[in-house]
């Protein structure tokens, strides 16, 4: 039997490896070009010790020096003593420099270009590579802009399928990969994606989930709940908080829409910071955070915005005196 096993480095990137139950990790790993930080292979040391975030598994012989019983009951591994029994998620303690990690890259093809509203573009790419693509939902690419030597990074905004992928894109004034896509992008046009990049996707859903998305901060969570349908939906509540400073500028509700009718157990929630606004919920995200969906901190939660809004919620969180299970987010600003 082989499971998949991601591999999530310190500066953000996350390699697939494919690992038989009848090896290690890291022997997986080093068959596969990846050189986890590693000394003794006999569970002797402890220089390969990691986190398993996700999956099952069983260790092999190790002492108490290189790995203590409170250490393996929080989660801690030894991946030249772990042998996966499902699909597994495991951080590794070190850069994917340090482990001599090239970052994968594809080239795709655009397949379509839609201009969502005034400030949202949808770029879809297509290609033979691309269901070979793997990354966790939340994760992001760099993408080159076609004709230069420049990238930018977004946030894949739906699961690979049928060749095809999807990102949401700010329209940016004067921006480099806006005013390509807005002014010369055709069907056919070659477009580089490297990746995946980033430590903020979706964990296992154990716990009813809040998800708070600013603006096109909605990508990644249309990702994971595409990611939610795939695994036959969610035992907890997911509820989304979805964020614009005006209604022209909010974008895919049909697909949040067909989200509630595919995932039972997922609500969702428009506010818009314009006074005007023909939505019944105005002002920011934090103003329509509800008692009942922090759950008295037994939540996970996921943020997707910009850094103001970042540091809102935090702070709204400590002033309503509430430390949620985890508290996953992903900061970012408009590229030019």
């Amino acid at each position: 039997m082989t499971y998949k096993i991601a591999l999530n480095f310190e500066d953000g990137v996350t390699r697939f490896i494919d690992c038989k139950t009848t090896e290690t990790v890291a022997d997986a790993a080093y068959r596969q070009g990846v050189n986890v930080p590693i000394d003794c292979r006999d569970g002797a040391c402890g220089a390969c010790k990691s986190f398993a975030e996700s999956g099952k598994f069983e260790m092999g012989f190790y002492i108490e020096d290189a790995l203590s019983e409170e250490e393996a009951g929080l989660g801690y591994v030894l991946t030249c003593q772990m042998h996966p029994k499902s699909d597994c998620v495991v951080r590794i303690p070190a850069s994917s420099e340090v482990c001599k990690i090239k970052q994968s890259s594809i080239t795709a093809t655009v397949k379509e270009v839609r201009q969502l509203s005034p400030s949202t573009i949808n770029l879809t790419v297509q290609g033979d590579g691309i269901d070979k693509l793997s990354f966790l939902p939340g994760q992001y690419a760099n993408l080159g802009v076609p004709g230069t030597d420049q990238h930018r990074a977004y946030s894949f905004s739906s699961m690979p399928k049928a060749g095809e992928v999807s990102f949401l894109i700010r329209n940016v004034p004067n921006g480099l990969m806006s005013g390509y896509l807005t002014g010369k992008a055709q069907p056919g046009d070659e477009i580089k994606l490297a990746g995946p990049l980033g430590s903020f996707y979706l964990r296992p859903i154990e716990r009813p989930v809040l998800m708070l998305a600013g603006g096109t901060g909605l990508a990644p969570f249309l990702a994971m709940l595409d990611k939610a349908v795939a695994a036959g939906g969610s035992a907890h509540p997911i509820h989304l908080i979805y964020g614009v400073n005006t209604d022209a500028d909010v974008v895919e509700i049909e697909k949040l829409n067909a989200f509630t009718n595919l995932l039972p157990n997922f609500t969702y929630a428009v506010c818009v910071v314009a006074e005007d606004s023909a939505y019944p919920k105005k002002g920011y995200v934090t103003a329509h955070i509800e008692p009942a969906h922090l759950n008295e901190g037994n939540v996970d939660i996921y943020l997707c915005g910009p850094p103001p809004m970042v540091e809102a919620v935090a702070h709204n969180l400590r002033e309503r005196k509430v430390e949620p299970n985890s508290f996953h987010y992903e900061k970012f600003a408009a590229s030019v």
